[in-house]
């Protein structure tokens, strides 16, 4: 199972704060198609990807108990 947290307005499109992905395997950049395909969110190629709790990119390998974190850009003064 892997765990995607959500943050900001991907957390209020899909109104939840974290999904749980039981058979999910593949990179975050199959991770992200499978969210904009099935969740509908849309400009994941803008926001940051931490798995663990380290920024990473879209050919890491995610792996069964990983948590994934779905940054988007912050801004504000």
């Amino acid at each position: 199972m892997i765990k995607v947290l959500l943050f900001a307005h991907l957390k209020e499109q899909i109104g939840k704060s974290e999904l749980q992905m039981d058979s999910f395997s593949g990179t975050v950049k199959e991770l992200k198609g499978y969210l904009q395909e099935n969740y509908s969110l849309l400009n994941l190629d803008s926001i940051m990807i931490a798995v663990n709790e380290e920024f990473c990119n879209d050919n890491t390998t995610l792996r069964d108990g990983d948590i994934v974190a779905l940054i988007p850009p912050v801004s504000g003064g």
